[in-house]
Formats: C-alpha cells, structure tokens, sequence
C-alpha cells in the first residue's frame, strides 16, 4: 500500500510504502517539546520505505534521533533514527489522517495530567534498555493513567530498546 503526505504550505510532500512497523503516541517529554503538543502520533516506517520532496530542515532532539520538518512552514513531520533504521511520520501529516490508528501510547509516565483518552490501545508507562515496560489498564479502557492513580495491576515484560529508538 501507497500513503502520502505532506506539509502545510504544500512544498515537502512524501510518500511512505508497505504498512508500518507500529503506530503509536508518544508522550515523553522531548516529543511534547519538540512537537508542541502533548503527544507526537506517528506511524513508524523502515527509512527506505519514506520519499520526500522537497526542502526540509533537521533538529537532533537526541543522539538518535532527528526531527525533520519543513523549511517554509515549519510543519513537523518526521522523527528521524539517525541509525537509518526508522523515520516515524506524525499521522497528521498524511493526506489520509484517518489511514492509520494507533495501537500504543509510550511515555504515559510523562504525559501531562489533564490528557485522558478512550482510545482502547495498550500503554508502555517508560521504556529503558534492559528495564521492564509496564502495561497498565486504567477505567476509561485505555491504558493511562488516571489522575487518582486508579488503575489495574501492571503486566511486565521484558524489554531491550532503549528510550531514543522507540520515536
């Protein structure tokens, strides 16, 4: 399958081939600053799988990753693993910003208190190389964290990849 996208004033536009390998929101504090926004939802694809035309302009937000957008407007539009393996592309950003529907949030940890959501999607609240990721079940069926704390017994599994990969 053939996805396009692209920037606000129209000069970079891209196209991203195949499915993703996952399609997820971020809520960890260098997406929020990086994307001004609470969360930076994004579909996650091999780099060889993403064109772009036109011209862009990048930020290393970390030692792995780039955030790319464009020049004219300023439009956010890609966190780029500077290992050449992935380039997640915000999910607003594609001409069909229904095409794909997140399956995780990642960071809950560090989402801002007043984001709730329904979303019915698994929740990862951090992620460390060789720490454990904890899933969570909160009443709205989503996976954050609630506020008052309210929530189900985690669920842990092992995990490898570090914080930076995981944009």
């Amino acid at each position: 399958m053939i996805r396009e996208g692209g920037c606000l004033c129209g000069a970079v536009r891209f196209r991203c081939e195949g499915e993703p390998i996952n399609v997820r929101i971020c809520h960890c504090r260098n997406c929020q600053k990086a994307m001004g926004s609470p969360f930076f939802a994004r579909a996650l694809f091999p780099q060889q799988a993403l064109s772009v035309e036109g011209e862009t302009a990048r930020y290393a937000s970390s030692a792995t990753i780039d955030r790319v957008f464009c020049k004219i407007c300023g439009t956010r539009l890609f966190s780029w693993r500077t290992n050449g393996t992935g380039a997640g592309v915000a999910l607003a950003a594609f001409d069909d910003r229904n095409a794909f529907v997140p399956t995780e949030h990642i960071w809950v940890a560090e989402k801002m208190d007043w984001v709730t959501s329904t979303t019915g999607c698994r929740s990862i609240r951090k992620r460390f190389r060789n720490d454990r990721v904890c899933n969570q079940t909160d009443p709205v069926g989503c996976g954050l964290v609630v506020r008052d704390g309210a929530s189900a017994p985690p669920l842990h599994v092992g995990l490898t990849e570090p914080k930076q990969d995981i944009h």
